[in-house]
């Protein structure tokens, strides 16, 4: 966790390792970024802390982190916090009480900073111009922009751009690349070798340690490629149909490799444990997963874990798309349901050939046909904004496993997934790390 220093007599806050020596008595901390421009304080020139990781912690409660998450999925750019509190079942006067208290914003707060901060590093990094960095980064209007990097920078974005630093543009052959930060220590090698294991046929693949994959905007298509890049940041490569909302695209391909979290607290509290305390240890940077996409995610672990005999009800044998058990590899029921439901996106290369289906697309098609149908319908909502009443809810669907509800939210931000054998209640409310620790297996042994 990355905690600000913020000094009363200059107004400036800094990040840790910053050169500036102010007297003790002088210095306020904040553990957010947004929490000290909420108090006043501005951004240093030199060390900029717009360029780290900037996590919330874990011991957050988790009702605060599901709200944080549908922040950065873009809950806020099209509502208000009221709608972001209905999404996780609370009023927006509580939600707006438990940020000021854990995070010391609120919730538009929270969301403001992370737009300028984006917005700032696109004025370091890319070539985009200032008009098409305000909308890429998710303000609705340029003088909304202008005002906020004014408020937050004490400058304008044409300024902000004059300082850029001749080191910080990055340059590709084609596509947007932009860096994206972490707190050290961080594990690509595990991540991309898990990410390569669970590839889907044509959506996803890795190669070379680089992962890469189709996604679609509004219905256009576009191909992003993820890989190392420095000490504390990936290097993202997009190539998009637009660049209004690319904030969101690089907030969702963070959450998918694993860079929105903060596990100081997890692993604290297991470390001990003599079974996940020396898996810890041997991978120190191990990060849980996200997805791109819920139902994406939500499809290949239906067909990746089907139910055992003793989940089976009266199970009716599958009509579109045949998966019985020992006969089709789920890789194969996974490729099927790409290239004749998908949208095929042609010349992309690295076996990259379509578009996964939406859950309209699925609704006939087994083993995953009950569950597309519940999306499609509105009667279950994948965004794990309260995650044990999803995982219950998942597995009241016909075909889903409880294996296969566990993974879902795990992947999607829950902290006591446990998609293993077993209860492992001692291990709670932080078994979806230790959980991924014994899933992560000869992964990145084997890539």
């Amino acid at each position: 966790m990355t905690t600000y220093s913020a000094v009363r007599t200059t107004g400036i806050y800094c990040r840790p390792g910053c050169g500036s020596k102010p007297l003790a008595e002088n210095v306020q901390t904040f553990e957010l970024a947004a929490a000290a421009e909420a108090a006043g304080f501005r951004a240093c020139l030199r060390c900029r802390p717009y360029r780290v990781a900037g996590t919330v912690a874990d011991e957050a409660p988790e009702l605060v982190c599901r709200a944080v998450q549908l922040i950065i999925a873009g809950v806020l750019d099209a509502a208000g916090e009221a709608a972001l509190a209905a999404r996780i079942g609370v009023s927006a006067r509580h939600l707006r009480r438990m940020f000021h208290e854990h995070l010391g914003v609120t919730p538009d707060q929270f969301a403001r900073s992370r737009r300028a901060h984006f917005a700032r590093r696109l004025l370091d990094d890319s070539e985009l111009g200032i008009a098409e960095v305000a909308f890429a980064s998710g303000f609705g209007s340029l003088r909304q922009f202008n005002r906020a990097m004014r408020e937050i920078f004490r400058a304008s974005p044409k300024e902000l751009r004059a300082r850029r630093r001749k080191a910080d543009r990055l340059t590709a052959d084609g596509g947007l690349v932009l860096r994206m930060p972490y707190t050290p220590p961080y594990d690509w090698e595990a991540m991309s070798a898990f990410l390569k294991a669970n590839a889907i046929p044509g959506v996803e693949s890795v190669e070379g340690g680089i992962y890469r994959r189709t996604i679609t905007l509004d219905g256009e298509p576009g191909l992003l490629e993820i890989g190392p890049g420095g000490p504390d940041h990936l290097l993202l490569q997009a190539h998009l149909p637009f660049w209004e909302g690319v904030i969101h695209v690089v907030d969702r391909a963070a959450a998918l490799v694993g860079l929105e979290t903060d596990l100081s607290m997890a692993r604290q509290f297991l470390h001990g444990d003599p079974e996940i305390g020396p898996l810890l240890a041997a991978r120190p940077g191990l990060r849980v997963p996200g997805a791109w996409g819920p139902f994406e995610l939500a499809v290949q672990a239906i067909i990746r874990n089907p139910p055992s005999p003793a989940e089976v009800d009266g199970a009716q044998e599958p009509s579109t798309v045949r998966r019985a058990p020992g006969e089709v590899p789920g890789d194969e029921v996974l490729r099927k349901v790409v290239e004749v439901y998908g949208v095929r996106v042609p010349g992309l290369g690295f076996g990259l050939t379509h578009l996964f289906p939406g859950p309209e697309a699925l609704v006939g098609v087994e083993p995953v046909a009950a569950l597309a149908r519940e999306v499609a319908e509105g009667n279950i909502t994948l965004d794990c904004g309260r995650p044990e009443e999803l995982g219950r809810r998942l597995e009241e669907v016909p075909g889903v496993s409880r294996r296969a509800a566990q993974l879902v939210v795990m992947r999607l931000g829950g902290r006591d997934a446990w998609p293993l054998d077993g209860e492992a209640g001692h291990l709670s409310p932080w078994r979806s790390l230790a959980a991924f620790h014994h899933l992560i297996g000869d992964y990145a042994k084997a890539s």
